[in-house]
């Protein structure tokens, strides 16, 4: 088979590794200065607004979206780097990470002007946030099976149905709805599914939280009874919902937090080693080889991205391989170090990892799915 699951990654360009600098120079004074303590997995579970917005106020966020909508024109590659130093750094940036991540470049896409004019800017000043209302119950990673509902109406659409793990919708603002806007054809399932922007401020919506074991809340239940859409809030054409939702998942599912939601576990090691309170152990040096690879493959998916490519099959494995990568990797450290540390800050980012490793492989698709995924990809049976 000819086709390349990843494909390969440009030269690096200096003006990168500039603007790589300056994004860990200024997250660095930052923690120095007591603004943000590091943590694992911050892109769920760190929501800070006023970071987001001091994020926003260098053009740290919306760096994707066009000047015209309020962005900063700028390109796949530059956010990246910015992206993968916030994560490395364990930055609090959960409150943007959604909005900017899928719904933006969603928003380019399929939305209408008046869409891209409503919502975009104030993604862009880190105003607007946004969920993911893809997941219900009892589907799992099987989008094809959602049963929410949307029936026409005069002027819109009501939805009816359950979305289930959505991530911050206790302080979003709104979300791509998934529905099922026609029957089910059990031999086209992909068909009649549509997407809506549903506002989750609207009548008929409740969210209820969904606490962890550690008894954090940053997973929800969101009910939707009944909840008028207008015409205006149809994201994209009736019927092309299962198109749209690969493209977005594309955005979602290549992302350097794939691989880096615990990296501040390895760092604290790789540390450890070097002041002589960690054990040395081959294991370390065997997950930082894997780290350079995913650091490779995910810059080829976003170069990908930014020439307007499919790179759906390609952030697949980005994603299967990323996601084991950082579990393992919360497991070596607990192994290695535990929760009883003598660092205190690498006892809590061990715990916090292992808390979080049974959804690292779960959200944004599960490793079953998604090798289904890649083996239709390359054309296997």
């Amino acid at each position: 088979m000819s086709a390349r699951l990843v494909p390969r990654a440009g030269t690096p360009d200096p003006a990168l590794a500039e603007l790589r600098a300056e994004v860990r120079s200024f997250l660095k004074d930052l923690i120095e200065a007591g603004v943000f303590t590091p943590g694992i997995d911050t892109w769920l579970t760190r929501w800070n607004p006023d970071f987001t917005r001091a994020l926003a106020a260098r053009g740290w966020v919306g760096m994707t979206i066009p000047v015209e909508y309020g962005g900063h024109g700028r390109t796949f590659m530059e956010r990246f780097v910015v992206t993968e130093e916030l994560l490395a750094a364990g930055a609090p940036v959960a409150a943007q990470w959604v909005a900017d991540r899928q719904a933006a470049p969603s928003l380019l896409k399929y939305g209408t002007e008046e869409q891209k004019r409503r919502f975009l800017p104030g993604i862009a000043t880190g105003d607007i946030c946004w969920a993911i209302g893809m997941s219900e119950p009892e589907s799992g990673s099987d989008l094809a099976s959602v049963k929410t509902r949307a029936t026409r109406v005069d002027g819109g659409w009501r939805i009816s149905g359950t979305k289930l793990w959505t991530s911050g919708a206790h302080h979003a603002d709104a979300f791509f709805a998934l529905a099922r806007s026609a029957p089910l054809d059990p031999a086209h399932r992909h068909d009649g599914l549509s997407q809506f922007i549903v506002l989750l401020d609207s009548p008929g919506v409740t969210i209820r939280p969904i606490l962890s074991m550690s008894g954090d809340h940053h997973f929800n239940e969101v009910l939707l009874d009944d909840v008028f859409v207008p015409d205006d809030l149809v994201l994209g054409r009736i019927g092309a919902g299962w198109e749209q939702v690969t493209s977005e998942l594309g955005y979602e599912r290549s992302g350097p937090e794939r691989f880096l939601s615990t990296f501040g576990v390895l760092e604290s090691l790789v540390r450890g080693v070097a002041e002589g309170t960690t054990e040395p152990d081959t294991r370390i040096g065997a997950t930082i080889g894997r780290m350079a690879g995913l650091h490779r493959m995910s810059i080829a998916v976003s170069e990908s991205l930014e020439r307007g490519e499919n790179a759906e099959l390609a952030a697949s494995v980005v994603k299967v391989l990323g996601t084991k990568t950082e579990g393992d990797l919360a497991d070596l450290a607990d192994e290695i170090a535990g929760y009883t540390a003598g660092d205190p800050h690498l006892a809590e980012l061990v715990r916090a990892g292992v808390m979080q490793r049974p959804g690292f492989t779960l959200r944004g698709g599960t490793s079953e799915i998604l090798r289904g995924v890649i083996a239709r990809g390359l054309g296997m049976r």
